[in-house]
Parts: C-alpha cells; structure tokens; sequence
C-alpha cells in the first residue's frame, strides 16, 4: 500500500501507543498491512478522560464555528479522497471505483450536510397561556461511536459528522478488520483545525477497548453498527449508566417482485444486492417472486449472476471483490452448505471461486428452501440471495415480514396502487419502490424489530446527540434594567 498510514491511536490530539499490537491484512491477497495498536482499559479511560476535557469548550464554540471547521474537514477529505479510496479498498476489499466515485465523496458530504442542518436547526416558539415555550438542542457531552468493517469511513463520518456538529466530543472505535481510515480521518480532523480532544479514535477488539468505552460512566452517548449480540451486550453495560443507545443492526431484508413488475429492472435491482460483495446490511438478499414469472425471472438472474466478473477490487473491471475476512467467508460458506444440507438447491454458484483462492466467494443464488431454513430467517452477509416465490399479494407480505428483522424492503411492482397497500404493511425502517439505495441524509434511517433503535439523519440525530431542552418565559415578572 503506498499511502502511509500512523496505526497509534489518537488520543487528545496526540499519536499515543499501545503496549500490544493486533494484525490487518488485507482481504485482497492476506498480505499483512500493518500492526495496529491494540487498545484497552487503559486507552479508553484516557480517550475518555481527553474527550470529557475538551466537551466544555467544543460546547460552547459557536454554531457557525463548529459548522465552519465541519466543513474544512469535508474539503481534506475531498483532497485525499483518491489515497482514502485506496486505503480503504485495500484494508476492507470493497471495489476501489465505488470508493472512488461515490463512497469516499459521501464522506465529504456527510460533514457539509451537518455542518449545514446545524446552523438551520430550531423550532419556531409556541405560545402557552401567554408564556414563551423556546426548544433548544443542548450537547450531551463526550459520546463513544463503535463502526463496522464493510464501509468503515462513510458510516463512520455518518456517526461523527452529527456528534461534533451537535456540540459533542467523540471517541471513535473502528472495527479491528478494517481500522485504517480511522486513522486518517484524525489526520485530517487535526489538519482542519478541531480542537484536541473533540476526535478521539481507540483501535482494538470489542472485547477490550469496546468493551472498556460504552461502560465508562462518564459517557453520555453510544452508537453502535454490527450485530444483535453486539448490541445486546453493549446495551447492558450503557443500561448500568442510562446512557442513551442507538442502534442500526442486521436485515435480512425483502426484494419482492410482483408479476406487473418491468421484468429488467427487477433483475437488475437483483443483482444489485451482491454490492460489496454482499457485505450490505440494507441488501434485499430475500427475493420474493411471484409464481406466475418466477420462472423466467430465476433464469435472467441467474445469467446475469453467472456473468459478473470476480477478482482484484483495484481493477476497474471487476464487479465482486473478496469477502472481508477468513472467519467471515467460513461463516458464509457454513450457511450455504447448511442450507444445501436442510434440501436447498444451487441456481448459481454455490461456494468459494476455487480459480481466485482466498477469500473470494462465487455470486450464489440458492431456492426450494424449505419454510423457516436458517439461510432464510438469519443474516449471512455475503453474496447469497435466496429465491422464494408466492401466489397472492398476502403471501408476499406474509413472507416479506417472517423474520425477526426489519431494516429495508425493495417492492418491485407497475402498479402504484399495489405499491401504496404493500409498502404500508411491511415491517421495515427503508423501503424502496422500483429502485434501490437511494439514501438522502434528509430521511430517517433506522430499522423496526432487532434491526436496530433509534433514526438518524437530518434533525433525528440531532435529537439523539443532543439533550432537547424546553424553556419557558412568564410575560411579567421583569424588573427595569434600564
């Protein structure tokens, strides 16, 4: 990699190391990127400490100011958006031309959005029995942001954009798979001026660093992305503190295709879903087909699935790059022989690309699962879709909401009017009709049932960084102080 990169934490605006160290290799090759610092208690008490010193001041600093210094590190980022894409395809295995061209430029814009909605965000005043209602969005204090290995920057900055906007200092723990970005955006965050201390960034296992953070009583929010149990045990530690929690978990969301659908949308929408390799937590990986055009659905997909070109993510041509880790392709590997085991059959692929080696893992398309299989009710996220047909508008709803999950839904329909009577009954914090991730930072974001709590975006998650404060005036009781 040619892009250096300081693998220290960074701690009250300096680089500080760790007496131990933890592995990151690339999903590329298994090449060995670096030796990262391995935080701890010790860590994370000091990240605290740095945050809850420099809260005081980073609070009272002007709307104008923060949103100013918001967007100096929206313009680094855009200056370094081509070593960032590099770092980051290199450390996470995701295509370097959707870094490139939309990942890392929504990076950018996740600063310039808040930065934005900041110095915008109010609430006109209401009138009680002649007394002034006024809502104010007061900072809580230093909040502890845990991200995700499969886009690691932009769900990062996704997080960190609106804390510091909203008056908050941040302490930053990256997933041990991919923490390298992290690392740069302190780099870039110190460049554009922000006070040490407001951006903190403790690398390490959620065992030991994480762990360490979301239970320091001096924490006043958590946000977390990963998985159920994850959020089962940081959501005990937080309770012990009542500290405020918001969660964006699993799907195992729904792409369902009525018989009115424009057929080549729906296929391309399909195949769409092995994005990142199927490392997507908003994918539609459940296709839900109606009977009467299964049929040729299933092979339209299956040609075009048989047709994507997997290899290095660094080559413009490749469409499907490897999957993050070896635990992690063994994992998915584990679901599909499990449901091949439970009487599934292979409509494509079907188990690692044994012509690439390593962690490469073949565009699957599994059907004639039986009812209630693991492979259709649990996450597998990777590049497995399984197919699922339905007689009845009732049956599709029925299917689409059968899981434990409620993240996202695609709805593929020519009819508007089916379209509005579907999308009312799914369970699902997204959905989309006739597209697919089209994400505006204006909307809500968030998932129903154990797909999360808690909405973010535009003044939700100012709600959630904030302590949301009513004040209310008398008309009298004035003295003159003329």
């Amino acid at each position: 990699m040619s892009v250096a990169v300081d693998t220290r934490h960074w701690i009250g605006g300096e680089r500080v190391a760790s007496a131990r160290t933890f592995p990151d290799r690339s999903p590329i090759d298994g090449s060995l990127l670096a030796e990262v610092a391995r935080g701890g208690a010790d860590e994370a008490k000091a990240a605290v400490a740095a945050a809850g010193e420099a809260f005081p001041g980073w609070a009272a600093t002007s709307r104008d100011e923060r949103a100013r210094l918001l967007r100096r590190i929206a313009d680094g980022v855009e200056r370094r958006l081509s070593e960032l894409a590099i770092v980051e395809t290199t450390d996470n295995g995701a295509l370097l031309r959707s870094h490139r061209n939309g990942v890392m430029p929504r990076v950018a814009h996740n600063f310039r959005f808040f930065a934005d909605w900041l110095t915008g965000l109010g609430h006109d005043d209401f009138d009680t029995r002649g007394h002034t209602n006024h809502v104010s969005w007061d900072p809580a204090g230093p909040c502890v942001l845990i991200t995700p290995w499969n886009a690691p920057l932009m769900l990062a900055t996704w997080k960190v954009a609106p804390a510091l906007a909203a008056g908050n200092t941040v302490i930053l723990k990256p997933a041990e798979w991919s923490p390298l970005t992290a690392s740069l955006l302190a780099d870039i965050a110190a460049e554009a001026g922000l006070p040490p201390g407001v951006l903190n960034v403790v690398q390490g296992y959620g065992a030991e660093a994480g762990a360490a953070l979301v239970a320091h009583p001096d924490v006043r929010r958590i946000s977390f992305t990963g998985s159920v149990p994850t959020a089962r045990t940081i959501a005990a530690a937080a309770a012990a503190n009542l500290v405020p929690t918001s969660f964006e978990l699993g799907g195992k969301s729904p792409l369902l295709v009525f018989a009115d659908a424009d057929l080549d949308l729906a296929v391309d929408l399909a195949v769409e879903q092995f994005d990142n390799a199927g490392q997507v937590c908003l994918a539609g990986t459940r296709l839900l087909v109606d009977a009467a055009i299964a049929d040729e659905f299933t092979a339209r997909l299956a040609a075009r699935t048989a047709a994507l070109r997997q290899g290095d993510p660094r080559d413009e041509a490749t469409d499907v790059g490897p999957n993050i880790h070896p635990d992690h392709l063994a994992r998915v590997d584990g679901f599909v022989r499990r449901a091949l085991a439970a009487g599934g059959r292979v409509v494509a692929g079907g188990g690692p690309n044994t012509d690439l080696g390593g962690l490469y893992y073949r565009p699957t398309l599994l059907a004639d699962l039986p009812s209630g299989a693991e492979a259709l009710t649990e996450e597998i996220f990777g590049p497995v879709l399984t197919l699922q047909t339905f007689d009845t508008e009732d049956e599709a709803v029925a299917l689409a909401n059968g899981t434990r999950f409620g993240l996202a839904a695609v709805v593929v329909t020519g009819d508007p009017t089916r379209a509005a009577r579907v999308t009312a009954r799914l369970v699902a914090g997204t959905v989309w009709v006739n597209c697919f991730f089209v994400r505006d930072l204006r909307a809500p974001f968030g998932g129903a049932r154990q797909s999360g709590i808690g909405r973010e975006g535009g003044t939700w998650s100012f709600d959630f960084y904030c302590d949301i404060k009513n004040t209310v005036t008398a008309p009298k009781g004035w003295r003159d102080h003329g």
